[in-house]
């Protein structure tokens, strides 16, 4: 009987973790709009930071909603991982750091994909809209690396392609703060 009532606290408040999970995620996006300012051979380390701590907040958020828990939290570990990838093998040059990158959002894409197929209602909506963002986004960023490999070969990761990488690491992190956001309003309303 005690064990019952422990459980039903817990997911009476899985919703107000959830939602902020999404806001700490969405907190990090603003980090990420900010990586221009840091100094080039700090940049990799900084994005692995940023990708590490998102990922073990979306795979916290993943454990405790009630859809695709396993896939949800997938998504998370597979963000940590590319953080972690960062953090231990800082790379420093923009073209390993942007197909590290793009491979993670690839990854990340097809994982939500098939969260969203086994999610119901509006966490589906934003599911599979997130996944379509990540892979968006991925895509972005391969056009952009042929373009950028002329302008990075003749002078180096200017300001402006390393503000462009920035946008689309923050973009990502806004839309999975917006869907977790989603999640927990739906979690709420489903213990009402």
């Amino acid at each position: 009987m005690a064990g019952s009532t422990v459980s039903g606290m817990a997911d009476s408040r899985s919703h107000r973790l959830i939602a902020a999970c999404g806001a700490i995620i969405i907190l990090l996006s603003a980090g990420a709009a900010l990586l221009p300012v840091v100094d080039g051979a700090a940049s990799a380390a900084v994005v692995g930071s940023l990708l590490l701590v998102a990922g073990l907040v979306e795979a916290l958020a993943g454990k405790l909603h009630q859809q695709a828990k396993g896939l949800s939290a997938l998504a998370g570990v597979v963000t940590s991982f590319a953080g972690l990838l960062f953090v231990f093998n800082p790379i420093g040059h923009f073209f390993p750091t942007a197909t590290l990158v793009t491979g993670w959002l690839i990854v990340r894409s097809v994982i939500l994909l098939f969260t969203g197929r086994y999610s119901s209602g509006s966490v589906r909506m934003w599911t599979l809209t997130s996944a379509a963002m990540d892979f968006f986004l991925a895509v972005i960023l391969l056009v952009g690396l042929s373009i950028s490999s002329l302008v990075v070969t003749l002078f180096g990761p200017t300001a402006e392609v390393v503000a462009g990488f920035a946008w689309i690491l923050a973009l990502s992190f806004v839309v999975t703060g917006a869907m977790l956001l989603e999640i927990a309003a739906c979690e709420r309303r489903s213990e009402d």
